[in-house]
């Protein structure tokens, strides 16, 4: 059976669609996953050595776990972009391909001869997608940058951590990872137009400007106040309760973030004249008040264990959980019924484990197609087709 044999809706929504990835870590590859986990084709082509993330640990049979979590359903070419016959042959992947996308710093891929300029000249519909630092123009510019530099310099520093606490990072990458998720938005989005006729395009994503971007309520706050926000721990500046609070063995989270949720608190904690404590009447005074009813529910909260404030919350609907790690989180039950979690085998034949796509499409768990590839697995295949698809 061939693709013309499927039913629509039984295909991928990309399937059809090939993208050439020039990119290494993390920002390009996950922005290459995500489209490839909705049925693209994705050939990435890396340098001889290979990506740099395949060297980093966790390896299980010499290949990096970290590696395969953001390189499944894609082929590996390798080509020396330095050499004529490496440009040559990466011009024409990209002259086969209705995306690429690249994560080099601004004016690499013009050098090379594969900027847009280049091959939108040759195929005006291509959808190209730089992802970098800080953009393709602009004063900052040629300046490198990564998750942890970006983190600080684009404000998520300011506001992770405890009051009066030393400068924090995000435990995840989200400078990378929502570079990634932005660039992946916005080539689907271009794809809708070239399919319907329009134009091809040049997207600029910066992890600047996507970490800004998810910082919505930050800049917001800031262009209405004239004041930078502040770092508030696991509070919230508009909300309370909203925050992790302490019990007998540990902490747990509770959002009451609205007043019929908060007078459920009270109930709970068997305090009805909290609510009617005029500290505490509104949510904007339970947040201007909330280190004082951080502490008055404590008193409660440390009286018995986090399992059971969890039990008694979940009863009368407040949402609330415990902080989990990885594992405890991987094994929440919810996880495993969503079918999140699925087995790849990686180039060793070694099996192991992955979060595959969250998203779902209908009633199906996005499946893994293809498993993390080999260095250079597919390249005398897609080198092969390529040399049949030469003009004679």
């Amino acid at each position: 059976m061939n693709a013309a044999d499927v039913e629509p809706k039984e295909q991928p929504p990309l399937a059809g669609i090939r993208v050439i990835e020039f990119c290494q870590v993390a920002a390009g590859p996950f922005c290459g996953m995500l489209l490839a986990d909705m049925g693209a084709e994705v050939i990435k082509v890396e340098r001889p050595e290979g990506d740099g993330l395949r060297q980093w640990p966790p390896l299980t049979d010499g290949f990096s776990e970290n590696f395969a979590s953001l390189n499944r359903n894609k082929k590996s070419v390798v080509l020396d972009l330095k050499t004529p016959d490496g440009q040559a042959h990466a011009k024409q992947l990209c002259l086969s391909a209705d995306v690429v996308i690249e994560n080099n710093r601004p004016g690499v891929m013009q050098r090379l001869g594969l900027g847009y300029l280049a091959l939108a000249e040759h195929k005006p519909g291509l959808v190209y997608c730089s992802l970098s630092a800080f953009g393709q123009t602009g004063p900052r510019a040629e300046e490198g940058g990564f998750d942890l530099t970006v983190q600080g310099i684009a404000g998520v520093m300011s506001v992770t951590g405890e009051p009066g606490g030393a400068p924090v990072k995000c435990g995840v990458p989200i400078s990378d990872f929502s570079t990634g998720l932005y660039g992946a938005f916005a080539v689907a989005a271009v794809l809708n137009r070239v399919r319907a006729g329009g134009p091809g395009e040049h997207i600029d994503i910066s992890l600047q400007g996507a970490s800004l971007g998810i910082a919505a309520l930050q800049t917001s706050e800031y262009f209405g106040t004239g004041q930078s926000p502040a770092k508030l721990g696991s509070a919230h500046p508009r909300n309370a309760p909203y925050q992790a609070f302490s019990a007998a063995d540990g902490h747990f989270v509770m959002a009451a973030g609205n007043d019929g949720l908060w007078h459920k608190v009270c109930a709970v904690v068997a305090r009805p004249d909290l609510a009617t404590d005029q500290r505490f009447a509104s949510t904007a005074l339970r947040a201007a008040n909330q280190g004082v009813l951080k502490d008055c529910l404590e008193a409660h909260f440390r009286t018995a264990p986090v399992a059971d404030w969890v039990r008694r919350f979940a009863e009368v609907g407040v949402p609330c959980g415990p902080i989990n790690d990885y594992e405890a989180a991987l094994n929440d039950p919810q996880v495993l019924a969503s079918g999140f979690i699925q087995d790849i085998t990686l180039p060793s034949g070694a099996r192991t484990k992955t979060f595959a796509s969250p998203i779902r499409l209908g009633d199906k768990a996005t499946k893994v197609r293809s498993d993390p590839p080999a260095l250079g697995a597919d390249t005398e295949m897609v080198l092969a087709e390529l040399a049949e698809r030469a003009p004679s």
